[in-house]
């Protein structure tokens, strides 16, 4: 359950105003207006200042400074962990706070929804929080205005050794880590094996290719979707990459228009053209997905392991016979690994033990025992070789199942769409015209040729 940040408010001050917003705030309206590009940009600091007023403004001091203990403050915010990680979180905060006497953590939870606003916020109004739990998505953000700690210099090399290397890896750019890997999700295929029966098929899919007949079978055979694609996350372009295409170049413009690129529009369009995906797979994302296979309208879905207890929920007789497998991947065999990871403003005036807190947070023994409690996988080594995801215990059940497929799959899972400048807007050039290509609106070939254009032109 959310719960309110609860922040004592204080006036904020210009001095403390990221520099970006000083400088463009103060220049005059008319030099502004004879400069589209500097107007623009005035126009979202300003919006964005509007934001941090509101939204970031009520902070007690300024992280990093004396608490009322007297002791360093080092002020942490996650997403949504509350109340299941309550426990768990308070623990390992006493155990850090007992080990360094001279440090405090404050523990802020934001609400998922909230946090890419607030931290934002945060940051431009300079009362960022000392160590902040973020996705990739999110730190990018913050990553390409130079406003986080760059942790491959921050980091000793030992200390980043524990971590996997393809893991770590994730959270870059520009060839600076932002993060430190935290906690991770591999995808699974959750499948319903009675409707897989009633097909005359005895297991899922392993490729696209496979899929592509899978899903006619089950079509034909039950009336039935096998699956469908969601437009309102990066599966689609990861499913791209899967099939060997290469989104951006070194330099950053469209190098997807290409024979590998052909095919993968190709064949997108001629799933939903043939009627074997949902015909609202393009107005529609994984929420809608979700809904279908508790349902038993959709025979696969592609999701984290934890999805089975949502199932288990909403949907007890879906979940007796659902079971998991391996992602579906392409020629490439590439497999997809979600990452949360930890991130230091370099704002923060406690950066040591923000950093010191980060390691320990993320360390073996912790991250174990966090993927025991949250029923994740952890981004060290050898927490990772811990029977817990290697082995299955005494009448194992369907989660324990799905943990074993999805730790299976980390030393070659890596994170298929990397942070890049605009990610956004690449994934919405792409669906664009894919879509359209889809809906017949346009040839493939034509799709690809103005997706380039738009992209390079953008």
């Amino acid at each position: 359950m959310a719960v309110q940040l609860g922040l004592e408010c204080r006036r904020l001050r210009p001095d403390l105003w990221h520099p970006e917003i000083r400088a463009l705030i103060s220049l005059p309206v008319n030099f502004m207006a004879s400069l589209p590009f500097l107007a623009a940009r005035r126009r979202f600091l300003v919006s964005l200042l509007c934001c941090t007023i509101a939204l970031a403004g009520c902070r007690s001091g300024s992280a990093g400074q004396p608490g009322s203990t007297g002791k360093a403050e080092v002020e942490f915010w996650t997403m949504q962990l509350k109340p299941d990680l309550d426990p768990y979180m308070t623990k390992v905060i006493q155990e850090f706070e007992a080990q360094n006497p001279n440090v405090e953590v404050r523990w802020v939870d934001v609400p998922w929804a909230d946090m890419e606003r607030k931290i934002l916020a945060a940051v431009a109004a300079g009362t960022a929080p000392d160590v902040v739990n973020l996705n990739p998505p999110f730190a990018i953000k913050l990553a390409e205005r130079n406003t986080l700690l760059d942790m491959d210099k921050a980091v000793p090399g030992g200390e980043k050794a524990l971590y996997f290397p393809n893991i770590w890896s994730a959270s870059s750019l520009n060839q600076k880590t932002f993060g430190i890997p935290w906690y991770l999700s591999t995808a699974v295929t959750i499948y319903n094996a009675d409707l897989f029966k009633k097909a005359g098929l005895t297991r899922p899919p392993t490729t696209y290719a496979e899929l592509a007949t899978t899903a006619r079978q089950i079509k034909d055979k039950t009336g039935k979707y096998a699956f469908m694609p969601a437009f309102d996350g990066a599966q689609i372009l990861e499913s791209l990459v899967q099939m060997g295409v290469t989104l951006t170049d070194d330099q950053g413009r469209a190098a997807f228009n290409t024979p590998a690129g052909r095919a993968a529009f190709e064949y997108w369009v001629a799933l939903y053209k043939n009627g074997l995906i949902p015909r609202d797979s393009l107005t529609e994302g994984h929420r809608r997905a979700i809904e279908m296979y508790q349902a038993g309208e959709l025979a696969m879905l592609t999701s984290g392991a934890q999805f089975l207890r949502i199932v288990a929920q909403n949907a007890p007789d879906i979940a007796k016979v659902s079971t998991t497998a391996p992602a579906i991947t392409g020629d490439t065999g590439l497999k997809n690994v979600s990452v949360m990871n930890i991130v230091i403003p370099a704002s923060s005036d406690q950066q040591d033990s923000a950093l010191k807190f980060a390691l320990f947070l993320t360390n073996d023994a912790n991250q174990l025992e966090f993927s025991r409690q949250a029923n994740t996988l952890p981004s060290t080594v050898k927490a990772a070789q811990d029977k817990f995801f290697t082995q299955l215990p005494g009448g194992a059940g369907p989660m324990d199942q799905a943990r074993l497929v999805s730790a299976s799959q980390l030393k070659a899972a890596r994170v298929l769409v990397p942070p890049i400048k605009d990610l956004a807007r690449l994934e919405k050039t792409v669906y664009d015209n894919l879509q359209a290509a889809m809906l017949g609106q346009k040839s493939v070939d034509q799709a690809l040729k103005d997706a380039e254009s738009q992209w390079n032109g953008g």
